[in-house]
């Protein structure tokens, strides 16, 4: 049995694509190379082979992995039912709070890779303008006029792209406590006790 067989049961499509999204999210795109990549996860280069075809494979894999995780997920929770927009908007802010639902990390290494990348900016541009119309589709279901929806969406857009991008750290506890006051910044209405309860049930903190 060659070195390559033997690499080959470990070096799974998942394990190289986890390396290179812990390398993108941590140096750049720049820093993401098979080799080095084979190096950190201690297996052959050869082992690369079976699951990308080129570098170029690898890196369009995790871009596509952005478009279903966080826009997909993103454009999910806008569609998601709702009894009235603060649960609704409730509904979306799972995905700040849920790295399953939204990858910040990963959202803010592709913001950053698009500055140097045209085609990439360019998916960049086509999945904002997807969150964006998610976000607006959010509001005019409960009324709210097309100006005012497109306003009130990209105040939240904004709001949390300078979460992402000035990389704000609170505990769990404490952005839990400000967003009812945030829905009822970004809706205009207050958010009911029942809405905000299921909320916060969605996401326990383990306090008494």
């Amino acid at each position: 049995m060659t070195p390559t067989d033997t690499a080959r049961p470990r070096a799974t499509e998942e394990i190289w694509l986890k390396a290179a999204y812990d390398v993108l999210t941590e140096s750049g795109v720049e820093a993401v190379k098979i080799m080095p990549l084979a190096k950190r996860l201690g297996l052959t280069r050869t082992g690369f082979y079976w699951h990308f075809k080129d570098r170029e494979a690898l890196l369009e894999a995790m871009i596509r992995h952005w478009e279903d995780t966080n826009t997909g997920n993103l454009v999910a929770r806008c569609d998601a039912y709702a009894a009235s927009i603060c649960e609704a908007v409730f509904n979306l802010f799972d995905c700040w709070l849920d790295d399953s639902l939204f990858d910040s990390r990963l959202d803010l290494a592709i913001r950053n890779w698009a500055r140097n990348d045209p085609d990439l900016q360019q998916r960049l541009d086509q999945a904002d303008a997807r969150r964006k119309e998610a976000m607006v589709g959010m509001f005019l279901r409960f009324g709210y006029d097309r100006t005012e929806a497109e306003l009130r969406a990209l105040t939240m857009i904004y709001t949390q792209i300078g979460y992402i991008s000035l990389q704000v750290t609170e505990d769990l506890d404490q952005r839990l406590a400000l967003m009812p006051g945030y829905v009822e910044i970004f809706t205009g209405r207050q958010p009911d006790a029942a809405s905000i309860r299921r909320f916060m049930a969605r996401h326990p903190t383990g306090a008494p």
